[in-house]
């Protein structure tokens, strides 16, 4: 948890290539400001166990809150978002490029999250995707505050694809709610087979694991087998695709899956849309 590991999201950056706006916050004061601009939370130091476990619990509290509110504006427009989740090197960003390039001209976007520098946005944004920068500074994850600022920002459209490159982390990522569908880990063939229970709550949160790189198998030390049934033992439920962004391998399988979600993110907002028009034409009916 941050509170244990000192992070410093307080210094958070949100940058992108945006007009000047207005954010309503919390307070009701409306603030007009051009990017980047700051957006904290607390991450008090524990006095002992007891305040320690106390403000876990409130820094998650409300995380969470922003989480559903992120939650119910993703499937108000019918927007499958996932939360792509590994250790630093895992391929996430090369494994992304290559994804939007498959994509043929699905509505997408992403917000990239790192401690410093734009180089990653960038790299998307050369696919021809719109892409958002969160720069965290000392902070070790995104946060859902951060994540719902980015996409009010993004004009994200309905029936459309978002994709959260969080930083490259396999500890607090695991705990913070973004407001996803879903986790999805990555796990290369360059990291250890025990990834999966070495960071045990990453592996658990994740719908699905993406083992990366498998075109280096040849020439590098791990057993795929032990990899996936140590992640099976942290997680049964898990499912796995076995992927190469350099060979193309496995993309097929993955593309699916990004499109399976997209038709049950549209067909929920549908039906929502018809359940709320037959609701107001009951209730017209019974005006005199």
């Amino acid at each position: 948890m941050c509170t244990t590991c000192g992070c410093g999201a307080s210094e958070a950056t949100i940058v992108g290539a945006f007009a000047q706006h207005e954010h309503v916050h919390a307070e009701g004061t409306v603030y007009s400001h051009d990017h980047a601009h700051e957006h904290g939370h607390v991450h008090a130091p524990a006095q002992g166990a007891k305040r320690l476990v106390q403000v876990e619990q409130d820094i998650l509290a409300k995380n969470n809150a922003y989480a559903t509110h992120n939650r119910q504006y993703l499937a108000e427009r019918g927007i499958f978002a996932l939360n792509l989740v590994s250790s630093p090197g895992s391929g996430k960003t090369t494994l992304l490029c290559e994804t939007l390039k498959r994509l043929d001209g699905q509505a997408v976007a992403v917000i990239e999250g790192d401690q410093q520098s734009s180089l990653d946005a960038a790299r998307i944004r050369a696919t021809g995707a719109p892409a958002i920068q969160i720069n965290t500074g000392k902070g070790c994850h995104l946060d859902a505050h951060m994540v719902g600022h980015a996409m009010r920002d993004l004009g994200l459209r309905e029936d459309s694809l978002l994709l959260i490159e969080n930083v490259g982390n396999l500890v607090c990522p695991a705990a913070f709610d973004l407001g996803e569908a879903h986790k999805v880990v990555i796990l290369s063939v360059t990291e250890g087979e025990d990834k999966p229970v070495k960071y045990p709550d990453m592996f658990r949160a994740a719908s699905l694991m993406l083992l990366n790189k498998i075109d280096l198998l040849p020439y590098v030390k791990f057993d795929v087998d032990t990899a996936i049934g140590y992640a099976r033992r942290v997680n049964p439920q898990l499912c796995v695709m076995r992927v190469s962004a350099e060979s193309g391998a496995g993309m097929g399988e993955w593309l699916g899956y990004l499109r399976d979600g997209l038709s049950a993110a549209r067909a929920a907002r549908m039906a929502n849309a018809a359940g709320l028009e037959r609701n107001t034409a009951t209730l017209e009916a019974r005006l005199p």
